[in-house]
């Protein structure tokens, strides 16, 4: 399927690409996402009328996140679970209680946002974490899980 994008997408394109994707791709995640349109003449035409608008809202939603981003970068969270004696958690720290642990802090961070490449944190400890604000801004914080011994 032909799709106008009109929000930049990680490996896909950017604002105003025309692309071919999976219909169900298409039809699943960017429409309903109001990431893309199909790209018919009208369509495309339509976009064109729209394209400063849509450029000057692109461009702000990534001033924001690059503002967010700054005031992130470096930041520590703290977050307690309890624990054995050896520092294993029973349980684990995942993006859910991270986002949480940032919202209370003030940052408003959804835990779509939150990149854990090696899966729920398992360890007490101070652990790197990626924040993906935006497609250009990902930020690293670092959770300090302190293990409360039961």
């Amino acid at each position: 399927m032909q799709i106008i994008l009109l929000e930049k997408v990680v490996n896909l394109g950017n604002l105003g690409e025309v692309v071919r994707v999976k219909d169900g791709y298409a039809r699943n995640f960017l429409i309903p996402q109001r990431l893309a349109r199909r790209a018919t003449t009208s369509a495309v035409a339509e976009f064109e009328a729209k394209r400063v608008e849509l450029e000057k809202a692109a461009a702000e939603k990534l001033a924001a996140s690059q503002a967010q981003g700054e005031k992130l970068a470096g930041l520590t969270v703290q977050i307690s679970q309890k624990s054995g004696v050896d520092g294993r958690l029973f349980g684990s720290v995942t993006n859910f209680d991270i986002a949480e642990a940032l919202s209370k802090q003030g940052f408003a961070v959804e835990k779509s946002q939150i990149r854990m490449p090696q899966g729920a944190l398992k360890i007490a400890g101070d652990h790197a974490v990626a924040v993906a604000l935006h497609t250009d801004v990902v930020v690293d914080i670092t959770v300090a899980v302190i293990g409360d011994h039961a």
